[in-house]
């Protein structure tokens, strides 16, 4: 087992939960294992109606919460100031002859490092398809563009290590700065499908909460979209404070992080 990392930045992200079309579609906090694997499947090529989603049984994530972001909401209308004709279709086969209304929530300046953890040749195959996307990847919506770096390490042999000791940190832009400032670590918010091994040697969790998820898909079917429940672990687990810093050197520091791989 090995593994790949990505950066999921942007100035606005949305990982939907629920796949009604309400009045109010929210978001969730973080990236939904969903929408993980539709990205992976749009960058190899798979579109929604020829999915097996057992491709991607395998994969292991671990999302590593850099900055949580702001949840905005969205006055959405489609539709308005025309004809009843040219408005919105109902499920009848008529149109509604109105806009239609809706609150779109989105998750804005958040970053998180996800952590995909799979046999070798998975591995492999996700990375050539992320490097080379056939369909370009997108933070839940079609308009919310990833920053760069994306792809930050393309192959790593122990990812939880990387996310505890290597990969840079993008600090909140206002954060509790009334710690040790001696101390060398700073607790950062983890999500986990499976606890660390007991005994491990890179950190001693504090256990947060373990919450329940409708996420893990059973189809992408545009009329028959499924899903079923996984369970999460969330905790604040110390990270090297060397990781923190300077923040008008982060990018440099991401690229650098990135090119070391490719430089190897």
């Amino acid at each position: 087992m090995s593994g790949l990392l990505l950066r999921l930045a942007g100035p606005l992200q949305f990982w939907g939960e629920r796949s009604a079309f309400a009045p109010v579609r929210d978001s969730a906090r973080f990236p939904t294992r969903s929408a993980l694997i539709g990205m992976f499947a749009a960058a190899e090529g798979i579109g929604r109606e020829d999915l097996d989603t057992a491709r991607y049984q395998d994969l292991h994530l671990t999302v590593r919460v850099d900055r949580p972001g702001v949840l905005l909401a969205d006055y959405h209308t489609v539709g308005g100031g025309y004809l009843k004709e040219h408005t919105a279709a109902t499920s009848a086969g008529s149109n509604k002859g109105a806009a239609v209304i809706t609150r779109r929530h989105y998750l804005s300046d958040a970053v998180f490092v996800v952590a995909v953890t799979a046999p070798d040749e998975t591995v492999e195959r996700l990375a050539a398809a992320l490097n080379r996307p056939h369909w370009a990847p997108y933070l839940g919506r079609r308009s919310c563009a990833p920053d760069e770096p994306f792809l930050l390490r393309h192959h790593v042999e122990d990812p939880d290590e990387e996310l505890h000791m290597r990969v840079p940190l993008s600090q909140p832009t206002t954060h509790d700065t009334s710690g040790d400032e001696k101390d060398d670590t700073i607790a950062v918010e983890f999500l986990r499908e499976q606890q660390p091994p007991p005994g491990s040697s890179l950190s001693a969790p504090t256990p947060v909460d373990v919450i329940d998820v409708n996420d893990v898909p059973v189809s992408f079917s545009q009329h028959g979209r499924r899903y079923t429940t996984r369970r999460l672990h969330r905790s604040l687990e110390p990270v090297a404070r060397s990781l923190a810093g300077p923040q008008n050197a982060l990018m440099q520091r991401l690229f650098a992080y990135t090119h070391h791989e490719e430089g190897a």
